[in-house]
């Protein structure tokens, strides 16, 4: 049924294709949500999303992207810091669980 349906649909542009997980994922959409798709839309923001990234990069060097992955990435992982030598010293007094 599902090859069906992904035969039916119309060929996408050249730019750029949709993958088989992403029809999959776009007819997950619909079925799960009731909703139709624009395929050509999606295509269409698919191409301009990607045409914006590649001007990004050309825009800038490499150290300024580094930077700001780094940034982002220490935005979006809370830092957890464990004091090891007290962890070490209250394990030590106690008696290890019997078996």
């Amino acid at each position: 049924m599902i090859r069906r349906i992904i035969r039916k649909r119309r060929p996408a542009p050249t730019l750029a294709g949709i993958s088989l997980e992403e029809e999959l994922a776009l007819i997950r959409v619909e079925l799960m949500y009731g909703l139709r798709v624009n395929r050509e839309a999606y295509l269409r923001r698919k191409v301009d999303e990607r045409n914006e990234l590649a001007s990004r990069m050309r825009e800038r060097d490499a150290a300024s992207m580094l930077a700001d992955l780094r940034g982002s990435l220490e935005r979006a992982v809370s830092p957890t810091v464990v004091d090891l030598h007290s962890r070490r010293r209250a394990h030590a007094g106690q008696d290890p669980e019997p078996a």
